[in-house]
């Protein structure tokens, strides 16, 4: 190894122990809790800790999903002097990590573990517990488009109009499906943002098929 790439690899062993040990101090979690989440020994831990080391990348995302933060908070030298903001413009959000769920698994709850299909950056000002990515245009009105992720607050009932993440019982299988909620009497209905989507409509007893899984609190979308 040049002796200018150990002083580069030095470098980032120090920043990424500098920021692992402040995120182990503010969440009050332990080395010996990190170790056995990471499945590795107390000892390398510590040489993450004491920049003897640096993980793997894989690790390191792992590692950031566990704090709840981006990756760059763990690889990026936080004693960076702040850069003044030209007029006109504002800084970027500070961000938390909440999970993003894939498919959703036959008879298992919306937020189980083989459900989540990753982390999405999720701004701190935004109080959500997961993301959805979404598929189609059936809420394209409501400005949501294919490809947006969708971040939910978790919580059992929502008011007519708002929209909601929902878990379908198809018999065979748990679907899962954003759309405005509203409910009348012992009629629920579905109503996409879509006038070619036609809603969907649960009565009686069919009402116990569906589950709210949580609120739409914010929609982060792609450039277009």
């Amino acid at each position: 190894m040049k002796y200018q790439d150990a002083l580069d690899a030095e470098k980032l062993r120090k920043i990424f122990s500098r920021n692992l040990n402040r995120l182990l101090q503010n969440s009050n979690h332990s080395k010996t809790e990190l170790a056995n989440y990471m499945g590795v020994s107390t000892s390398t831990v510590s040489d993450w800790c004491n920049g003897n080391k640096y993980p793997r990348m894989d690790k390191v995302e792992k590692i950031a999903a566990w704090f709840g933060v981006l990756k760059s908070q763990l690889t990026e030298d936080s004693t960076r002097r702040i850069v003044e903001i030209p007029a006109g413009f504002e800084s970027i959000p500070s961000y938390h990590m909440v999970p993003i769920i894939g498919e959703v698994a036959c008879g298992t709850p919306i937020l189980a573990e083989e459900n989540i299909d990753g982390y999405e950056p999720c701004p701190d000002f935004v109080q959500a517990d997961f993301s959805l990515r979404c598929h189609g245009d059936s809420m394209i009105n409501a400005d949501i488009h294919d490809g947006d992720v969708v971040f939910i607050h978790k919580q059992p009932e929502v008011e007519n109009g708002q929209i909601a993440a929902v878990q379908i019982d198809d018999g065979d299988c748990y679907n899962a499906t954003l759309k405005r909620f509203y409910r009348s009497g012992d009629t629920v209905t579905l109503m996409a943002e879509n006038p070619s989507v036609p809603p969907l409509v649960f009565t009686r007893d069919d009402i116990n098929k569906i589950h709210i899984a949580g609120r739409a609190v914010y929609c982060l979308s792609k450039i277009k």
